[in-house]
């Protein structure tokens, strides 16, 4: 360990101070020629000077890590980052720096196992990374490499091979043309064997270019493609050998569809391979990702005048660009596959919720219309077949979009079209998400149901649901210890979180759990790294914890493992337990946010109760008998006195009384009743004519009591109050005496004024 001399010291106060006004990191030295001139023409001189500060700021940065001064290793790792060094550059500084990459490696791991450390060292390690692979794959090294492979030197050989497999598919536009000249065979038969190596990498540019090339050619790529042992080429070859009109190319597709382990035989279908290989990408299969761990993928085309077109494409929607890709194919084979179609309507919806906002898709340009347009284009049976497939996948955000179709295209017993044997749109009323459950009732509402169905007992509840609990959000723990839980707790409270009681295991909270309208968020503060994912299975089989997000807070060790196992499932968070709070509240806001949308917010859950009360009013008054509102009434009653929604202004209390002056019980009239002695004004006068039409439906269902507080109210100086409350009267249809009473009482006033 190296002591610190008067230069570093130097450093750490420029750095401090550096980093306090934003101004680039500047060496003692640099300092100290600060007021000399400099010849303008010097810029050789300059480079070998800034690529001296980079050198010794990269040194600093691996040597603060090393002796625990994160905060200046903070400092200068932001340095280094903030000066915008080309990848290519950066992989070089590593590369020539006298610590040596095997140093920055293992010393930039360490780094990433401190959490205020590990953003800034995961940047740095990218960029040396990216900056590798950019070496690799740059065009001029790759026509390089090619020529030394086709050479005689078997050094030269071995080192192109090394190249091109390090460029990886990046070399195909290069490589195609060398597989296809049949002027240079030897050349030919190493780029053979050298995509045979390549593995899944030369497959999709291979196929891609195949239906446009010569019938010699294809030969060759088919030969190709029966030497890479992925079936990732079947559907591919299949539409090659039932599509040419030569006999040479289709020996050689009937050969290579044997060596990857197809069938030969007549009953196998090009359209359903293609829909295999679809829902393969749309389940994002890690053998159909060239780059795993890259923020970039590659799509491909073929021009026959410029040959292979590569275009980069974010690995977030590249797996649902390639599932619509092979799903259209199947289409134009068979356009009568309702499989195909909705797997396309998902991955469509899959792609658009993906997708960063502001980000031009290169295969799904503005353009194009929304996902939604086609979805209610497709009809309410590839919604449902949609729905299907996110309750099964847990995918909430897809689940809500395939209903927002169905409400907008189902109705009658066009609600239940799609599979057999499921009716995923009431399956959609239990799912573990208040969202979820909330649109689905309100599109079966909508729909209005003439015939009964199992489950429609379930719709009514979850609407009124909708009115009282939507602004909730419930947090859950499962913490070792009470300390931990109680950290845990504070940081979710602070969210607004509703916290359920403590749990050291999934047992203890599956009471809790239970009791909840659902859970929003789970925390789970365990260093058993062997037993997570055990735990994790057991969350996802919980009926109202399989689409909750899960945020794990593990060891240092664990960290790294449990983050590389879950780092594809958008529901699954993983941070250090020494994560600071402000750092665990961002980590949990996106997770929620990615996973379900978000936590409901006030804005969201006066729509839902707004949606709700109006939807219970259109069932009531068609006289709807499959959804019965009256199941509603007890809970409308409490939402009608509760007083803290009535000044949260998030129901509309009249509505709720139109819902309940068509319902035929007395405590549904009795609570309009009430409400309307609480209220005053207009307010007053619009409850009382809820009132008179209950009684108009309904008869006299208020006790003496109310009916003596109607009598007053009628007396009332107030004429539109009085008006109000004499029509009550005349609804109730009172006894003569009762009447009598008033006329007489309103007498006795009258002269008394005269």
């Amino acid at each position: 360990m190296r002591k610190l001399a008067t230069l570093d010291v130097v450093r750490m106060l420029v750095i401090a101070a550096g980093t306090a006004v934003g101004v680039p990191f500047a060496t003692a030295q640099d300092a100290a020629n600060a007021g000399s001139a400099q010849p303008a023409d010097d810029q050789s001189a300059d480079t070998r000077r800034q690529e001296l500060t980079r050198s010794e700021q990269l040194s600093d940065f691996l040597h603060f890590v090393l002796i625990a001064r994160y905060d200046l290793a903070q400092a200068i790792g932001q340095e280094l980052i903030r000066a915008n060094i080309p990848p290519t550059e950066f992989a070089d500084l590593v590369e020539k720096s006298k610590d040596g990459v095997s140093r920055f490696q293992s010393t930039v791991a360490r780094a990433m196992r401190v959490p205020e450390l590990e953003p800034t060292a995961g940047t740095l390690l990218r960029m040396y990374e990216q900056g590798k692979l950019s070496r690799a794959r740059d065009p001029q090294q790759v026509a390089e490499a090619i020529k030394l492979l086709g050479g005689t030197s078997r050094r030269g050989q071995d080192f192109a091979r090394q190249r091109l497999m390090a460029a990886g598919e990046y070399a195909m536009p290069q490589l195609l043309p060398a597989l296809t000249d049949s002027t240079n065979p030897a050349l030919q038969a190493q780029v053979s064997t050298l995509l045979s190596d390549m593995g899944r990498q030369a497959i999709i540019p291979l196929v891609t270019a195949l239906p446009s090339l010569r019938p010699e050619q294809q030969e060759r790529v088919a030969n190709t493609l029966g030497q890479i042992p992925y079936r990732t080429s079947l559907p591919f070859l299949y539409d090659l050998r039932d599509s040419t009109s030569s006999n040479a190319v289709r020996s050689a597709a009937e050969r290579a569809i044997a060596n990857v382990g197809g069938s030969n035989g007549g009953d196998t279908s090009t359209a359903d391979l293609y829909v295999q290989l679809a829902e393969n990408f749309y389940d994002r299969k890690s053998e159909l990702t060239s780059f795993p761990g890259e923020d970039v993928q590659l799509v491909w085309s073929y021009d026959p005048g410029l040959g292979l077109v590569m275009t980069p494409i974010l690995s977030g929607v590249y797996y649902d660009a390639m599932a619509m890709r092979m799903t259209e194919r199947a289409l134009q084979l068979r356009s009568d596959n309702p499989e195909a179609v909705s797997l396309w309507v998902a991955a469509n919806f899959s792609r658009e919720i993906r997708q960063p906002r502001g980000y031009e898709n290169p295969v799904y340009p503005p353009t194009r219309r929304e996902a939604m347009y086609y979805a209610v284009a497709a009809g309410p049976q590839a919604s449902q077949r949609v729905l299907a497939r996110a309750i099964d996948d847990r995918d909430t955000q897809l689940a809500r979009r395939a209903i927002a179709a169905i409400e907008r295209t189902a109705g009658g017993a066009g609600l239940w079209s799609g599979s057999d044997t499921r009716r995923p749109i009431l399956e959609a009323l239990t799912y573990p998400n208040r969202r979820v459950q909330y649109e689905a009732a309100l599109a079966v509402a909508a729909a209005q149901p003439s015939e009964t169905f199992a489950g429609s007992d379930r719709v009514v509840p979850v609407l009124t649901g909708a009115i009282r609990e939507a602004t909730a959000k419930i947090g859950a723990v499962i913490a070792p210890d009470t300390e931990t839980y109680q950290r845990l707790r504070r940081v979710l409270e602070a969210q607004g979180y509703t916290v359920l009681p403590m749990a050291r295991n999934l047992e203890e909270l599956a009471g809790p759990v239970v009791e909840a309208p659902s859970v929003d968020v789970l925390l789970v503060a365990s260093q058993d790294v062997s037993g997570m994912p055990e735990l994790v299975q057991s969350v996802r089989a919980s009926a109202k914890l399989s689409a909750a997000p899960v945020m794990v807070l593990t060891s240092v060790d664990g960290y790294t493992e449990l983050r590389r196992r879950y780092d594809r499932d958008v529901t699954i968070g993983v941070r250090q337990s020494s994560v600071t709070d402000q750092m665990l509240t961002t980590a949990i806001n996106e997770l929620v946010g990615a996973s379900s949308g978000g936590p409901i917010t006030p804005e969201e859950a006066t729509l839902y109760s707004a949606r709700a009360v109006s939807a219970l009013r259109d069932l009531a008054i068609s006289g709807n008998t499959v959804l019965s509102v009256s199941d509603s009434a007890g809970a409308l009653v409490t939402v009608l006195g509760d007083e803290k929604l009535a000044a949260s202004g998030s129901v509309n209390r009249l509505d709720v009384a139109e819902v309940l002056a068509r319902v035929n019980q007395e405590r549904a009239q009795s609570a309009i009743m009430e409400a309307a002695l609480t209220a005053s004004g207009p307010e007053r006068v619009a409850f009382l004519s809820k009132v008179a039409d209950s009684a108009k439906r309904y008869g006299n269902l208020l006790s003496e009591l109310h009916v003596n507080r109607v009598v007053e109210l009628a007396t009332s100086s107030d004429r539109a109050e009085a008006t109000a409350a004499a029509a009550v009267l005349g609804a109730l249809n009172l006894p003569n005496a009762d009447l009598a009473k008033l006329i007489l009482s309103d007498g006795t006033k009258s002269s008394a004024s005269r």
